[in-house]
């Protein structure tokens, strides 16, 4: 296998630090539930799921039934909860591969219990509830109830109801309003539930940043993601406060180094112009790793320890930054993209901010052609 020009080093030990840290901030008995959908945000999915659970993640959830497949085959046995749509046609794997689906709808919640049915089968579910995201759940409909609704589903033979749970739109936000008023409607619609004989199984509602700065909505289960990785829900949700720790870092190797005089032009559409006799290196990513095309001309790495200023258009493959006045650097030497070098540091936030994105889309962007190195867990002391 040829040596990597460019990877992602996942420090496990941070991982198990993070997992740690928010079960803290929980109280007797909640449960924290992993989420690692999306390739675990870049991390790698069955890795992040298998040392998370070491270091004390009760359960897993992923987005679609591919990712909980993937989990599966790499034989984690997990409770895995799939928060979007499983198509009923996909009842029996979901059954053999014991996957929990999220259901959305009264209609939704039908189908599958006529197809269960078919199978004498039962399936256990979690039931959605839209309280104000707008995207996926139970929400009041030709005047029916919720709570109506929702009843109707407890009954529906061949389906188990595990959970119930909703989602926040901005619990991240420094304003907890909306959320406030999220957490209110799902409160009312258990009350509901409960004032009509029903036995309440697992209800969570807690993101990342409920998970940290809402302990009302910890319920019996928690769902972190983004802060699992060390990395902030938003610019309003201070991390450090608890202390997580950033779980990835990018590097690569200077493959080329050149001398050129002012006036040189540099990459595509030649819009960086040196205005003095500069060095320029050459580094191996593009936006085919999943480094943002928005970061030409606007981002840095870390060279020699020091911040060095992408110059140019990031191309498919390549990317050039201006090493002036930075001593000693040569081809071979590595660079930082995320992560830290000497006493400089770049975190995806700032990348992101720099690529007016977020740093979600930072991390799950990078694409396979970046291999993922994993730094095992250190003992415990």
């Amino acid at each position: 296998m040829p040596s990597p020009v460019i990877w992602a080093e996942i420090d496990l030990s941070a991982l198990r630090h993070n997992v740690v840290t928010l079960k803290k901030q929980l109280g007797e008995g909640v449960l924290l539930t992993a989420v690692v959908k999306a390739d675990a945000y870049g991390h790698g999915a069955v890795e992040i799921a298998r040392a998370a659970l070491e270091a004390g993640a009760n359960r897993l959830a992923v987005a679609r039934m591919s990712e909980a497949l993937i989990l599966r085959e790499a034989g984690i046995d997990a409770p895995v909860l799939v928060f979007g749509h499983c198509p009923p046609e996909d009842l029996g794997e979901i059954l053999e591969q014991k996957l929990t689906p999220a259901v959305n709808s009264l209609e939704e919640a039908r189908i599958l219990s006529h197809e269960a049915l078919k199978l004498n089968k039962t399936v256990l579910v979690h039931l959605k509830i839209d309280t104000g995201m707008g995207r996926l759940g139970l929400i009041n409909q030709d005047f029916r109830s919720e709570a109506d609704r929702c009843a109707e589903i407890f009954t529906l033979e061949g389906l188990k109801v595990e959970g119930i749970f909703t989602h926040f739109a901005n619990a991240d936000s420094a304003d907890k309003t909306h959320a406030q008023e999220q957490l209110e409607n799902f409160n009312r619609l258990l009350s509901d539930l409960e004032a009509r004989g029903i036995s309440l199984p697992l209800r969570h509602a807690a993101n990342s940043a409920a998970t940290m700065e809402m302990p009302e909505a910890h319920f019996d289960m928690v769902r972190p993601g983004i802060a699992l990785y060390g990395l902030a829900p938003s610019g309003d949700v201070d991390i450090k406060k608890i202390g997580l720790k950033p779980v990835l870092s990018l590097k690569a190797k200077i493959i080329h180094v050149k001398e050129v005089p002012a006036d040189f032009k540099v990459s595509y559409g030649s819009t960086h112009t040196t205005d003095a006799p500069a060095r320029i290196a050459t580094i191996p990513v593009g936006y085919a790793d999943g480094y943002h095309r928005l970061l030409s001309s606007r981002g840095f790495m870390l060279a020699g320890g020091k911040r060095a200023p992408i110059v140019g258009r990031v191309c498919m493959d390549l990317t050039m930054i201006d090493v002036t006045g930075i001593p000693g650097v040569e081809q071979g030497d590595e660079v930082v993209l995320i992560g830290r070098q000497g006493d400089e540091e770049i975190l995806a936030d700032e990348v992101a901010g720099w690529a007016e994105t977020i740093n979600y889309e930072v991390t799950s962007s990078l694409t396979s052609r970046v291999p993922r190195f994993y730094i095992p867990m250190e003992p415990i002391k």
